[in-house]
């Protein structure tokens, strides 16, 4: 299994508020279905990112594309491999 990250530049702030139902219900489906890691907005509103779990670039292509946020032209995308090291805990 791979990992990926899709930065999802704003595009189209109306239309992004307008499918965010859609999107946040297309990602918990994703998730769901062991495809997404993890997701979340940039606070400054620039955008969000989505983390995909994959066996291919091609496969998180064909995925994205569905996005309702992608269809509808809310946000643009790009994806790139990302090669997840590790995971840190820190004791407080």
């Amino acid at each position: 299994m791979k990992y990926f990250a899709a930065l999802s530049p704003m595009k189209d702030e109306q239309k992004s508020a307008e499918y965010r139902a859609e999107h946040l219900e297309f990602l918990k489906a994703q998730a769901q279905a062991g495809r997404v890691l993890m997701n979340g907005r940039f606070t400054d509103g620039a955008g969000g990112l989505v983390i995909y779990q994959a066996d291919s670039l091609e496969e998180v292509q064909g995925i994205v594309k569905e996005d309702p946020y992608v269809v509808n032209g809310a946000r643009d995308v790009e994806i790139h491999e990302w090669d997840m090291q590790t995971t840190y805990t820190f004791e407080k």
